[in-house]
């Protein structure tokens, strides 16, 4: 306690130097003025740059390599060095803080931002954004965003939300939710496409497919389930990644420490009466049943993803994941993933990130001159549809063709899931390998693309419908009685929609932060040891351990500084939906 204390305390007297350094800084010169008033991505590059980009979405820490360091030279002269704390932990943020250097670019959660503001260490962009035509498309946004900031009065521009869509904050756009059971067709009609009231017959038929298929096609272990723990406690939530997201399938978010139910009130995230205390003990009684992978607990990210391109996953739940295997021809043999309806199920969606996902780029307050200018022009073309088509598609006579009518034909399908190899033309490696490792859009995929009138999101591309209404996809349908999943949602009334806000929320005190970090730790811990119990009583048993833990350390004092944190969220989105 006294260690964590004394670390906490440190970063904190060493912010506070750098605020007043950073305060303190010359404002920009005029040569930085001057270039940055081009604003069209067509300055002089003769000189090579690296961008050190701190990223809390990136998985890679280094140098970009590959194709899209390849696109980036070619446009810029520039290379990326990723700094992540996904890999390097934690106490990277603390120890680049403290040097009063984040990175020429940064990619931060919205409250680090928030701090990171306050502490100079961000770059006042007010004077340079209205140059950049495709930055300004999203000017509304990047407004509302900055505005929101404390004690920014005269509304300085200091950051760009990610994830910005050119639809509403009421729009829900998308075909299929970020987390719903998805489930192998091929497997689930083997089975005679039984209707599932709830998470135990879920499991009787993931049983089933097991015993059925014990191996892929190769002959390695399948498992219905394979989880992993890299991303615990992340996105501003308490409790392991793999369940956060399975409490969305009973209509509830996690909201810090607390849950927020569909009736729009709070419950600690430890309450028996909760989506989490479910969905681990979902897990539970899998891995009981022997269908959880026997890796799940040691294996990374990386792993899990590799078992899911190689067919030895059953069960996924995030709409992204079926990227990793869902092509056009499974789609026409009937062995790609889709959304399988749980009776008991109702499902919380968050609306199109029209203002952000809460996420923000910024530009390290440490920049001048001629890299200042630089790092803007990338920014404004990773806005721009020419940045958004690498960013969501990729290469045009790689990952896709351009008909006469000027649509977009997708090739390659495989590109990503089987690390398929790229022509030299476009920089030689393989696709997956030099993909994007920023690994976050400024601009979400549901956006519509000037070009075609169609969004970024090759599952919405007109030539991509017409070529996926498979048998599969045609079966799906007479079951259901919806043309998609999202349709099939609304229908029945079982999707909750949450408005986008842009809101500022406070940052953690100094006590607060001690309290979550300890709280936040033993919570994943005692998690997948309760994924791992024998019996109910076991599971139980250490739940309650866990919350008498949990509340010495503080637990009430943090949950309640999160409900009040939350209710200013809350209260900004049942005021969109009064209007």
């Amino acid at each position: 306690m006294r260690v964590k204390k004394r670390a906490f305390q440190v970063l904190s007297a060493a912010m506070a130097a750098v605020m007043v350094a950073g305060c303190a800084g010359p404002a920009a010169t005029e040569a930085t003025k001057t270039a940055a008033a081009a604003g069209t991505g067509t300055g002089n590059y003769d000189e090579p740059m690296t961008f050190d980009f701190y990223d809390v979405a990136a998985n890679y820490q280094g140098t970009q390599a590959g194709w899209f360091a390849k696109v980036v030279k070619d446009k810029f002269n520039i290379e990326l060095n990723m700094i992540s704390p996904q890999v390097a932990g934690n106490g990277i943020y603390q120890t680049r803080c403290s040097t009063g250097n984040l990175g020429d670019i940064v990619l931060l959660e919205r409250t680090d931002f928030t701090d990171c503001v306050k502490a100079g260490l961000i770059k006042d962009i007010t004077a340079d954004i209205k140059n950049y035509p495709d930055l300004m498309t999203y000017n509304d946004q990047i407004t509302v965003l900055n505005k929101a900031l404390p004690e920014n009065k005269d509304g300085k521009i200091y950051g760009i939300p990610c994830q910005m869509t050119n639809t509403s904050p009421t729009s829900y756009s998308q075909d299929v939710i970020k987390s719903s059971p998805l489930l192998r067709w091929d497997l689930y009609s083997e089975l005679g496409r039984p209707d599932i009231k709830n998470t135990d017959d879920l499991l009787d038929i993931l049983e089933k497919m097991m015993k059925a298929h014990p191996t892929n096609s190769a002959g390695d272990p399948a498992y219905p389930l394979s989880l992993w723990k890299d991303w615990d406690g992340g996105d501003g939530m308490l409790g392991i990644a793999n369940v956060t997201q399975l409490t969305t399938w009973y209509g509830e978010i996690i909201k810090g420490s607390n849950i927020l139910k569909p009736d729009n009130t709070f419950i600690p995230v430890n309450s028996k009466d909760g989506a989490y205390y479910k969905m681990l003990h979902f897990l539970n009684d899998a891995n009981r049943r022997g269908i959880v992978d026997p890796d799940s607990g040691t294996q990374d990210w990386n792993t899990a993803c590799d078992k899911m391109k190689t067919g030895r996953v059953y069960l996924m739940w995030y709409n992204w994941q079926v990227g990793f295997w869902n092509t056009q021809d499974r789609l026409k043999d009937g062995t790609a993933f889709i959304y399988t309806p749980i009776k008991d199920q109702i499902y919380y969606a968050d609306a199109d990130t029209y203002y952000g996902s809460g996420r923000v780029f910024a530009v390290g307050s440490q920049v001048d001159g001629a890299k200042y200018q630089r790092i803007m022009d990338f920014l404004n073309w990773y806005a721009s549809p020419e940045g958004l088509n690498y960013q969501h598609i990729g290469l045009n006579g790689f990952n896709y063709t351009v008909g006469s009518d000027g649509k977009y034909t997708l090739i390659n399908d495989n590109a990503l899931m089987d690390n398929v190899t790229v022509p030299d033309e476009f920089g030689g490696g393989g696709f997956n390998d030099g993909n994007n490792a920023i690994n976050q859009w400024m601009v979400d995929a549901i956006s519509k693309n000037p070009a075609t009138g169609e969004p970024y999101n090759k599952d919405y591309w007109s030539t991509y419908k017409a070529a996926t209404m498979t048998q599969m996809k045609k079966d799906w349908a007479a079951k259901f009685g919806a043309a998609e999943p999202v349709d099939y949602m609304k229908k029945n009334n079982i999707l909750l929609i949450s408005p986008n806000v842009s809101v500022s929320l406070p940052s953690d005190p100094a006590d607060i932060s001690i309290i979550r970090k300890q709280c936040s730790d033993l919570f994943s811990d005692y998690s997948w040891r309760m994924i791992y119990a024998k019996d109910d009583g076991e599971f139980d048993s250490l739940w309650s351990e866990m919350c008498t833990q949990m509340d010495g350390m503080g637990f009430q004092e943090l949950s309640q500084f999160d409900k009040e944190k939350y209710q200013i969220e809350l209260d900004a989105k049942l005021a969109v939906n009064k209007k």
